[in-house]
């Protein structure tokens, strides 16, 4: 029978260290395009079923995209699932080659949903958006100093930084609209978002780079992808409060803001926000579930290609 092999790699910034199950081989290589041509090279010569890594902010981006060209299914996981695998098998001790270990006994366990890695302009809007809310952050930070300094010298630079961060903002905001409106890959999903009221440029940009997955998941998955899924929390007779929990913090910030203006001038979105609170619930409460209504609204427009009708 032929044997699959199952490879788990450990991402640093400058090296990667990768183990394969079915030689129980250990491999030490330099995050670069050298080191990645070396890791081809190696998994050419085996049948490799699966590859999984952890997505470790953009070190992992660049290996996994050149493993995806040449055909392997790369599977990129929380390391939030394997420090809680980790725990669950026993291993207390921490090295890098035993933390490739580890990812590789969790992908052969596990067997991680393979997803398509974001494309490069995805990867560079992504990035683009990422700034603008850096620079947003900053200017509230800024403005709040501004408010409590009693300074003449201190406020006049804090004002200064802040018309600078404001002029930053506003170059941002053109070259992400710029962005998502020249490339044919977001022509017909932007022309479909722009007509729900409550979706602006921000959100869009948000939605396109950090939620790639729009439209090709059922509700269910796009909910807890963005994390407005209410879990269970029961016990025997203990009926506890359901409550959301993970997902993407960068995606439902953005959607929460959303909902706030679609509850004022969206029909749809409105009336269902009216009905949960005249039913009692409290503000928080329906507020999510508005945003989880939204997102699914989005989801199926998007998957069926279909513009907004409202209600």
């Amino acid at each position: 029978m032929t044997e699959y092999s199952v490879i788990g790699i450990d991402i640093a910034k400058e090296t990667f260290d990768v183990y394969i199950d079915t030689s129980c081989t250990y491999l030490h290589l330099d995050n670069s395009p050298d080191g990645h041509q070396q890791l081809l090279s190696v998994l050419s010569a085996l049948r490799v079923k699966l590859v999984v890594m952890e997505a470790t902010s953009r070190y992992h981006s660049l290996l996994a995209a050149t493993l995806t060209l040449q055909g392997f299914a790369v599977a990129v996981v929380n390391p939030r699932l394997v420090k809680n695998f980790a725990r669950a098998t026993g291993t207390l001790h921490k090295t890098d080659p035993n933390d490739a270990r580890l990812i590789c006994e969790f992908g052969r366990r596990m067997e991680p949903e393979v997803r398509a890695t974001p494309d490069e302009q995805t990867q560079r809007l992504a990035g683009m958006v990422t700034r603008r809310r850096q620079l947003v952050e900053n200017r509230a930070m800024e403005i709040n100093r501004y408010k409590s300094c009693d300074d003449v010298a201190i406020s006049a630079s804090l004002k200064r930084h802040i018309d600078w961060l404001k002029a930053e903002i506003k170059d941002a905001d053109d070259d992400i609209d710029r962005q998502i409106r020249t490339m044919p890959l977001w022509k017909e999903k932007v022309k479909l978002l722009e007509e729900v009221k409550g979706i602006g440029p921000t959100t869009m940009a948000v939605l396109l780079s950090m939620l790639p997955e729009l439209g090709a998941l059922s509700r269910h998955k796009i909910s807890a992808l963005v994390g407005v899924c209410p879990y269970a929390h029961d016990s025997g007779k203990m009926k506890g409060k359901r409550c959301i929990w993970g997902g993407r913090s960068a995606v439902r910030s953005v959607l929460y803001m959303a909902t706030l203006t679609a509850v004022r001038y969206n029909p749809t979105i409105k009336a269902f926000f009216e009905r949960l609170t005249g039913r009692g619930k409290v503000f928080k409460v329906a507020i999510t579930a508005c945003v989880r209504k939204l997102i699914t609204i989005l989801n199926a427009m998007l998957r069926d290609n279909k513009e907004w009708r409202p209600a």
